[in-house]
């Protein structure tokens, strides 16, 4: 480095919650990088920490405010240090935050986090919360061109529209909005360039995306065609979706389109329709059951995974029964189980609770079928020859690891691969939360 090239100034981000979090951590590195930023795993070295934040979860904002604490000390000590909190935490608090926590520098929501690099030189207000007309990725700049790993994340739709009861996504992300087609492909095709493999679509509703396309408004499963089209792209999936926009060209995606890969989440929530109208989800349990019978038809070997929430302001024993009942007709590859919490500014919010005790009880006998389930899932796969993409070394000397067709962690031990490989893998043995495999010839 010579004498007149100033040193890079560093970056550590922080992200909680989703997928969509990982992405936008990319996207927000992608925008600093224009500014002379690099990555750094050290916070400690750090001219710039950001905070990712995700709402979703019980305690978001006192577990960020605990993480803040801890950067007192720092702050303290380098004062030029720029701190950020980003994400839906941020579109939540807003100002509170910095009235909380002065230490903090900027506040920036999911939908102007394009405008981080004005922040940061200070051209624009220090609080950016809004949900601006502009598109944010029309601002954000180009992506680097740098090898990427096997599997990447790909933004196509953002915010939702469905208004459940327990949900804060309307209020932090917004309305409903679908990227255009092209744009969607333009960066699909670049993630192609950098090595990717495999993407993962993502949205807070993604498969209500409907965006402009040649010769007109597309709906996702004309996007996941076109996508299918792309040379080098092996493998595509999407998250995370709703029953009432799993529309009949997405479920013949599902039959047509090798590459879209044989997992589906689909959250349901509930098998109770009492509790399915408290919650504003606008199906019914023998809805939901009808559309897993079509999905199946379409892609028999398709698996299935899904979202519940125990103890829902006014769950009796019989709508949790019901529950239990639609897990069973189903049989679900994996699920994830909260007990319910309230979130402020919900419809629910200020609904009586269930009993702590009692939802405790019954989230444990979910959870319990559930697992059950998720073994007899795994334990199906031994002897079965899936295709493996490889992306990481395991701990083991000579392990590798990757991810089936049916998303399952696969752990292989071989020296005759490396990442981004896609291979035939025969599974031989099932463990908890992962399969162990051998290499087909």
């Amino acid at each position: 480095m010579t004498a007149s090239t100033p040193a890079a100034k560093k970056l550590f981000i922080k992200t909680y919650g989703c997928q969509m979090n990982v992405y936008d951590s990319q996207r927000m590195a992608e925008a600093m990088g224009a500014e002379g930023y690099v990555l750094t795993e050290d916070q400690a070295d750090a001219d710039m920490v950001l905070l990712n934040t995700c709402h979703i979860r019980e305690k978001a904002a006192e577990k960020l405010y605990s993480d803040l604490g801890r950067l007192k000390p720092l702050k303290a000590a380098r004062p030029d240090l720029k701190i950020g909190v980003a994400g839906c935490v941020a579109q939540a608090e807003g100002a509170e935050i910095i009235r909380r926590m002065p230490l903090v520098d900027l506040v920036v929501g999911p939908q102007t986090y394009h405008r981080l690099p004005a922040m940061a030189r200070g051209e624009i207000p220090a609080i950016q919360t809004d949900f601006p007309e502009e598109d944010k990725f029309d601002h954000l700049p180009a992506a680097r061109a740098t090898r990427r790993a096997p599997a990447a994340f790909l933004t196509v739709q953002e915010g939702c529209d469905k208004f459940c009861a327990f949900c804060v996504v309307p209020y932090t992300r917004g309305a409903e909005v679908s990227r255009p087609a092209e744009h969607i492909l333009s960066e699909a095709r670049d993630l192609v360039a950098r090595g990717v493999r495999e993407i993962t679509l993502l949205g807070q509703n993604v498969n209500g995306w409907h965006g402009t396309g040649t010769g007109g408004e597309w709906g996702f499963g004309r996007l996941i065609r076109a996508l299918g089209e792309l040379a080098g792209l092996d493998r595509i999936r999407y998250t995370t979706s709703h029953p009432n926009d799993m529309g009949d060209d997405l479920i013949a995606a599902h039959r047509d389109v090798p590459q879209l890969m044989p997992y589906l989440h689909l959250p349901v929530q509930s098998g109770s329709d009492r509790i399915l109208k408290a919650m504003n989800r606008k199906h019914t349990a023998q809805q939901y059951l009808r559309l897993i019978d079509r999905i199946r038809e379409a892609r028999p070997d398709i698996l299935l995974t899904s979202d519940f929430i125990v103890g829902f302001p006014g769950e009796t024993d019989q709508d949790h029964r019901d529950t239990l009942d639609l897990i069973e007709k189903v049989g679900f590859a994996m699920a994830y189980s909260f007990r319910y919490s309230p979130r402020p500014g919900t419809p629910a919010f200020d609904r009586p609770e269930v009993d702590p005790a009692v939802a405790d009880a019954r989230l444990q006998e979910l959870q319990a079928l559930l697992t059950r389930q998720q073994k007899a899932v795994q334990q199906d796969m031994v002897g079965r020859t899936v295709g493996v993409l490889f992306e990481k070394a395991g701990r083991e000397p000579g392990q590798m690891i990757g991810k089936s067709d049916y998303l399952h962690s696969v752990f292989v031990q071989t020296d005759a691969v490396q990442v981004g490989d896609l291979r035939a893998v025969r599974i031989v043995e099932s463990a908890a939360n992962s399969l162990r495999g051998e290499l087909v010839a």
